[in-house]
């Protein structure tokens, strides 16, 4: 997931990049063995068409009237994302939590695992996120599964 303005631009010109190794790729086709050939084409199309992805996420995510999530696993996501859709960078977020932008920067790389619970609700009131779940029971568990 792209995070900031300097990884989608960083993004963007890895796809430059490869668009023109695809380029390449095309006019050396009658050099190669095309098994290998049609492999590495491939691989490049995957590529960029993954990256492609991320940057229209992101783009989304800056206009975002909300964000959903399947499960508390993707709670770390939203606060990134929220971030985003706020249009804050690292260091907006750091100033206004009144933290370091490094330590923004080291949350999100760990998908504030290293946060507390007080700190993620902050986080989430800093960026005006209304949060609402729905929890599902599922069967219940048996002993040897709970812990």
């Amino acid at each position: 997931m792209i995070q900031n303005k300097k990884q989608y631009h960083v993004t963007n010109s890895q796809i430059s990049r490869l668009e023109t190794a695809l380029k390449m790729a095309e006019a050396s086709k009658s050099k190669m063995d095309p098994r290998l050939w049609k492999a590495m084409v491939a691989g490049l199309q995957s590529q960029i068409g993954d990256l492609k992805k991320e940057l229209e996420e992101f783009e989304a995510l800056e206009k975002a009237r909300s964000i959903g999530v399947q499960n508390v696993d993707d709670l770390s996501a939203l606060l990134t994302k929220g971030r985003i859709a706020r249009g804050y960078t690292q260091k907006d977020l750091a100033e206004k939590m009144r933290l370091t932008p490094q330590q923004i920067q080291r949350y999100e790389a760990t998908g504030y695992r290293t946060a507390s619970f007080a700190r993620v609700q902050k986080t989430m009131r800093v960026l005006g996120l209304d949060f609402r779940a729905q929890v599902i029971l599922k069967k219940k568990p048996d002993r040897a599964n709970a812990q």
